[in-house]
Formats: structure tokens, sequence, C-alpha cells
């Protein structure tokens, strides 16, 4: 992980929002297209370079940048160059 990026932090800042702390790791190139969940999302790159589809609207993010994904919209991710992208994401709890 990124010297930018404390997942520990990351995690706590979140709980105290509501929501989790998941780390995921993805593939140069891969895709996840069109979803949506029913819960708010979170997101946060710790390391490479990310693409979110976020209702349409393409935002670029790179290392300790907060996308913000509300509830009910369609949303996709996208490792960009290539470099295995290392990402958190958390979900609010209900």
């Amino acid at each position: 992980m990124t010297a930018g990026v404390d997942r520990s932090a990351v995690s706590r800042a979140w709980r105290t929002r509501g929501s989790g702390c998941d780390l995921q790791v993805d593939a140069p190139g891969k895709c996840r297209e069109d979803f949506v969940h029913d819960v708010d999302e979170l997101v946060v790159a710790v390391e490479g370079e990310m693409e979110f589809g976020i209702g349409g609207i393409v935002a670029r993010s790179g290392p300790g940048e907060e996308p913000h994904i509300p509830a009910g919209v369609a949303r996709s991710v996208r490792t960009l160059g290539n470099r295995t992208a290392r990402w958190l994401c958390g979900y609010r709890r209900s």
C-alpha cells in the first residue's frame, strides 16, 4: 500500500460515517460494469489508477481520492494502466 493512504485511518473514519471498509484488488484492465447497490458506497484508491462510472459520469481517481456513490445509482469500476489496483470500498450499514 502507498504511504499516502492508511487503511486503518480510512476504516476508522468510515466507521464514524456508518460504513464498513473492505480491500479490493483488481488486475490491470479489470472492469466491473453497470451494477447497482441499494446502499451508499464510499471508494478510495490505495494503489494504481481507477475509473469510476457513477450514474453515467466517469471520474478518474488516484490514491487518496474518495468518490461517493449514492444508493440506487448505476456504477462501474475499471482499473487503468498496467498496474494492479488496490482500493477500499465501504457500504453504509443500516
